[in-house]
Order: structure tokens, then C-alpha cells, then sequence
């Protein structure tokens, strides 16, 4: 990298030390070892993890008994035993406040507004508890739910957690079949959803998807009253009532909270499901709470009383994680409904109003504020906001600069990758460290993460696959419905001898970053040159009047050769100068075998519920080839777009 470029944001820790620099300086007189520097402390993390993650569980305040061993180290991946003596509930540590203060914020769109405090949300909690149990729900029990990013879905999950239950969600966008495929694998023992919801200033009423569901998932349903028509739709259900109706013989007092161990499971999420039934992965309730306080107190610098937002539904691992800063003393500012309803300031407006500290969203939405031109800078008071996290898929160098351009000129913009089958991240950000355009700032800590290549041997130079060589405490437990392992050794551990292969194609940079180019198994490989699909779609915001694009590797002449599909602006049509200026940008950002073989319009971009582009789906549509599971894409019908078109047939 040129020595003129600077880096976009550097900390001022004489100020306001954060609490990874606390963290490092407990660390060094703890356990009496020098960390000067955070590589320092990284490295320790990694060498010692045992004591590592005992020094996150003391210094995090973890509520439970920790026990004598923290590590029960057996020399391989899968074997190796986190905290086996240890006790906790995860609800209890998320439950830790009282009082009147704000616990959980809510926004519809421009329909609805709650407030609860702490005290209010403990006694929704307790009498949830109480009600789950007259219902039956026992610990390993399942408890389903389809609903919005409400404050009651909120206390459904603790609730169940305090049982020791185990949650799984979705969001009622979700279509009838992709919700069987999910849940009907787990077999719940209640399903909670609601009447209806609001998206883009619109009511979408849910009756009649709730009452197919009920015929097909066969237990009790709940239906919570989010637009003011949950006695109805109860009444149409044989086995249905409202939630309302489960709690009013329940009076509201202290929760109860039975200690589990460590490894108790704690919630069941889904792989996306675009190339077969979605995978259910189990998580640990020990595992999942140590690996988000490390991230929220540490990484993104949370603190109590901190006012933290994230953008997210039910049905993407980031509601889970946001949902886990109540354990850092976080005020959490839920919302629901469309980014862009009633106008492409909603989420801005909700920041300023709320003195929002920690916001996060996607990178997808950033670029589509940039596209429209919104500049929250000239238009909102964001001075409360500390750090801006963004995930879901890379984030680009252009919307690294639109942030600090059009944003916050001095929040700590921290790009996060990871994932469903982690609940968290393995690369992230550290506001002790500089960030630089176009890098995620590194590895988490206790993340042995390297970048491997084909062979299995680790490159510092170069791209290559991104792996976790050592074991962590929020690797899933397994896969539900998985008796041997079978299927979850072969998801992630069989591609190199102990340890996790993640599917991602990354890269080191210079600064001890991290470079995402994306999934590795949709990796473009013309001439045996394996490409990202990231490096592309970077380039492509830099061109105006692309409002979306996909690019596959299609099988061509012995080979594969590049193809990308643009979906255009208004207005704009792709001729042979547009398809020139893409081929330009590609040729000099990222390099001349990026530079596709074949551009070609399309109306549409198809993309799963959580608004990632689905490469492998269009590649193949492409070749001929079954999509399997078409109820996890948003817009399924757009894979129409992609059959036998006549450009890629010569």
C-alpha cells in the first residue's frame, strides 16, 4: 500500500481508554506477563486459551460458578472441553439490571413505539416463565417462534433460556415452507408468532400462513398482538390462544434461575438453506455468552448504559448477538420493518432521537444509502455514536469512505465477519487499532484464525481459506438430528486435518487486517486462478446506475470463464459503453482476470431472507442444475431471470 494513505480512524486512548485496553492492562498484572502491544495479547490468547477465557469470564462479570478448570485441553478440536465444571444461566446474566431505566427500545416503521425498563422486562420474563411452564416446556425443550424484532420476542427468548429451553427463531417474512423446513426438524414444543406485521408502510396480515402452519408443526401456537388482531387470528386456530391471554394468571415477581452447565444447549439457528435443507446448528448457552461479552465489551467497546442498535431480524444470527448486550449493561434499540419506511432517514432519525452509542447494519445497506444519496451527516446529531459495525457480507472501500464522508467523521467503523455456524465473528473490529479503507482490523481474540492454502499450509502473502486452528468456547455443540457427528465434522472439519475451515476466501493485508473476497465455494476459477466474487462487486460501486450484481464462474470451453449479471438503476441502460466502463473499473481495481467474459442485464438480483446474494443458486440456474430449498430466498421467482439465457450459450 502507498505510505501517503492513511488510515481512516485512530484512537485516542488517552482520552477515554477502552475496555480493551483496561482488559490487556487487568491481563499483564493478573497473571504477571508483559503484553506491550495487542498482538501481544492476541498471541497470549491464543497460546493460553484456558486462561485466557477464565481472565473474559472474571473480568466480564460473568454470573455462575466458573469452576476449577476452565480448559479441558485434548490435543484436538473436536475434543477439547470448555469450562466443564461450570454452572450458569444465560438468561440470569442478561437479566442483571434493574430498575427504571430503558432495557428495551422499540420502532414499527412510523406505527409503533414501546418503551420497557429493566424492571419491566424482568416481570415480562417471569411471568413467561411461569406461563412456559404450566405449558409444559421443560429444559432441552424446544421453543419456536416466527415473529418481528419486538420487545415480547425479546422476553420469549430469556424466558425459555431460563428454563433452559432452547430457542429458535425466524422472521415472518419467512414463507410457509421455509418455516416447516426449519422447525419441523427441531419438533417445538410451542410456536409463538403474531397477527401481523409491518413492512415499507404496509400491513401484511399473517392469518392465513398461521393457520397452514398450525396443520403442519402440530402444537400449541401463541399469537402475539403486534397490530391489534391477535384474539382473532387465536380463534381460527384449533390449539391457539394470545399471549395476553398465557400470562394473565401469572402474577409478575422474580425470575427463577436454574444453573446449567457450560455446555447446555441454548438456541438452534439455520444455514441458509440454498442448497438443501437448512442445517440446524446448536448452540451453547456458556459458549454463545463468553464469545459476545468478549465481542461487545472488548471488540466493540460496550459499556453500561451504552445505547446499542443494531439492524436485524429474527431470522439472522445478528438478533441474537444484539440481544446479548443487555449482559453488558446495554440499553438495546430494537426496530422493525423496512430501512427505508417512511423515508431512507428512518434509521438516522431513531439514532439521533435515542443518542444511539453502537449501530450496527449490513453492508449492503450502506451502499444503498450511498446509491440514494442520503448524508446523515448534514441531516442528524450522530455525536453519541462511538462505532458504526457492519457485516453480512464485505464491506467495500468505497463505503468505508462514504462513512466517513457522508456519516460520522471519527466513529470507529468496524467491518465483522463470522457467522451462523459461530453466532459471532472470527475477524473484527478492535477500537485500539487504526482502521484502514477496505479491512476488517483482525482476528477476535482467542481466535487462532490463519488463512490457509490448498495444501493446508499457512500464507501471510496472497489469498487462501480462512480457518480457526484451535478450538473456541462458541463452536456449536453439533447439528440437531446429527447422532454421530457425521454430518457436522464434514461441514467444517474435514477439508484440513483438525481444524475449522470456515468456507471464506480471505487474504492478510499489510496492517495485520483481514481481506473477505467471499464465499469460498462460490470462488471464481478461470485458468485455475481462484478469484473472489467481493474484489468484483467493489469495484461496481464505484459505477453509477448499478443498483445490484451477481457473478458466477460458468463451465465453459474445459474451463470457466467470468459472468456477471447487473441489475440497472432507473433510467440506465447497459450498452456498450456502460459494459466498457465495467469492464475498465473491474480490469484496473482488481485485475484483468476479474474482468468478466460476459455482462448481462437482468431485472433482479435473487437473495436469501437476510439480503445476501445468492451465487451458488444463479450458478445453478446457469447449468442446468436443481435449486433445492427455493422458500429461503426473498425473491425466489428471480431465478426465472437466470434460465437458458441466449448470451450464454456462445
Amino acid at each position: 500500500m502507498n505510505g501517503t494513505i492513511k488510515p481512516h480512524f485512530i484512537p485516542d486512548e488517552v482520552a477515554v481508554p477502552t475496555q480493551m485496553a483496561l482488559f490487556q492492562d487487568w491481563c499483564s498484572q493478573q497473571f504477571g506477563i508483559a503484553l506491550p502491544t495487542h498482538d501481544d495479547l492476541h498471541a497470549w490468547s491464543v497460546r493460553d486459551r484456558g486462561a485466557f477465557w477464565s481472565a473474559v469470564w472474571d473480568f466480564c462479570g460473568v454470573i455462575g460458578d466458573k469452576g476449577d478448570h476452565p480448559l479441558l485441553d485434548a490435543g484436538h478440536i473436536l475434543e477439547d472441553r470448555f469450562f466443564p465444571q461450570a454452572k450458569l444461566n444465560f438468561a440470569e446474566n442478561l437479566l442483571r439490571n434493574r430498575g427504571d431505566g430503558d432495557a428495551l427500545i422499540f420502532r414499527g416503521e412510523d406505527k409503533r413505539e414501546l418503551r420497557w425498563s429493566f424492571d419491566e422486562l424482568n416481570a415480562a420474563v417471569s411471568r413467561l416463565q411461569q406461563a412456559f411452564r404450566t405449558m409444559g416446556v421443560r429444559a432441552g425443550d424446544r421453543v419456536a417462534a416466527m415473529l418481528p424484532n419486538l420487545p415480547e420476542t425479546v422476553a420469549c427468548m430469556l424466558a425459555a433460556a431460563s428454563l433452559g429451553a432452547i430457542w429458535s427463531s425466524c422472521s415472518p417474512d419467512f414463507g410457509e415452507q421455509g418455516v416447516v423446513d426449519r422447525f419441523g426438524q427441531i419438533e417445538p414444543r410451542i410456536f409463538i408468532t403474531c397477527d401481523a406485521y409491518w413492512y415499507n408502510g404496509k400491513r401484511i396480515d399473517l392469518a392465513g400462513k398461521v393457520r397452514a402452519l398450525e396443520g403442519r408443526l402440530g402444537v400449541p401456537f401463541i399469537i402475539v398482538d403486534y397490530c391489534g388482531n391477535a384474539e382473532a387470528v387465536a380463534a381460527e386456530l384449533k390449539d391457539g390462544t394470545t399471549l395476553a391471554a398465557v400470562i394473565a394468571d401469572h402474577p409478575a415477581c422474580e425470575p427463577v434461575f436454574e444453573p446449567f452447565a457450560f455446555g447446555h444447549p441454548l438456541m438452534i439457528l439455520f444455514s441458509s438453506g440454498t442448497t438443501g435443507v437448512p442445517k440446524c446448528i446448536v448452540h451453547s448457552a456458556g459458549g454463545t455468552l463468553l464469545q459476545h461479552l468478549k465481542e461487545h465489551r472488548l471488540h466493540c467497546n460496550i459499556v453500561d448504559g451504552d445505547r446499542v442498535f443494531y439492524y436485524t431480524t429474527c431470522g439472522w444470527m445478528m438478533w441474537n448477538w444484539l440481544v446479548s448486550g443487555l449482559a453488558s449493561g446495554a440499553t438495546l434499540c430494537l426496530y422493525d420493518g423496512s430501512p427505508f419506511a417512511p423515508t431512507s432517514n428512518v434509521l438516522w432519525d431513531y439514532a439521533e432521537a435515542e443518542r444511539v452509542t453502537v449501530l450496527g447494519t449490513s453492508a449492503k445497506y450502506l451502499d444503498a444509502l450511498e446509491r440514494a444519496g442520503v448524508k446523515p451527516r448534514e441531516t442528524h446529531d450522530l455525536s453519541s455514536l462511538k462505532a458504526l459495525l457492519s457485516t453480512g457480507s464485505p464491506l467495500s472501500p468505497a463505503s468505508f469512505d462514504y462513512v466517513y464522508r457522508d456519516i460520522n467523521p471519527s466513529v470507529h467503523l468496524a467491518s465483522m465477519s463470522g457467522g451462523t455456524d459461530i453466532v459471532s465473528c472470527f475477524v473484527l473490529g478492535n477500537p485500539t487499532l487504526p482502521v484502514w479503507s477496505g479491512e476488517i482490523q483482525g482476528p477476535g481474540l482467542g481466535m487462532a484464525v490463519a488463512v490457509f492454502d490448498e495444501t493446508g499450509l499457512p500464507i501471510r502473502e496472497g489469498k487462501g481459506e480462512l480457518v480457526c486452528t484451535r478450538s473456541f468456547p462458541s463452536m456449536p455443540i453439533g447439528f440437531w438430528n446429527d447422532p454421530d457427528g457425521s454430518r457436522f465434522r464434514a461441514a467444517y472439519f474435514e477439508r484440513f486435518e483438525n481444524c475449522w475451515c470456515h468456507g471464506d476466501f480471505a487474504e492478510w493485508t499489510e496492517h495485520g487486517g483481514i481481506v473477505i473476497h467471499g464465499r469460498s465455494d462460490a470462488t471464481l476459477n478461470p485458468g485455475g486462478v481462484r478469484l473472489g466474487t467481493a474484489e468484483i462487486y467493489n469495484q461496481l460501486e464505484r459505477i453509477p446506475g448499478i443498483s445490484g450484481a451477481v457473478c458466477i464462474g460458468q463451465e465453459w470451453d474445459n474451463d470457466v470463464r467470468v459472468v456477471l449479471f447487473v441489475k440497472l438503476s432507473c433510467g440506465t441502460v447497459l450498452d456498450e459503453d456502460l459494459k466498457q466502463m465495467i469492464r475498465q473499473q473491474i480490469r484496473t481495481g482488481a485485475s484483468p482476470r476479474h474482468v468478466p467474459a460476459k455482462i448481462i442485464a437482468v431485472d433482479d438480483i435473487p437473495v436469501t431472507n437476510t439480503g445476501k446474494v445468492v451465487e451458488l443458486a444463479v450458478r445453478d440456474v446457469v447449468h442446468g442444475r436443481p435449486v433445492r430449498n427455493l422458500d429461503s430466498l426473498a425473491n425466489p421467482m428471480a431465478l426465472e431471470l437466470f434460465v437458458d439465457q441466449p448470451e450464454l450459450r456462445v
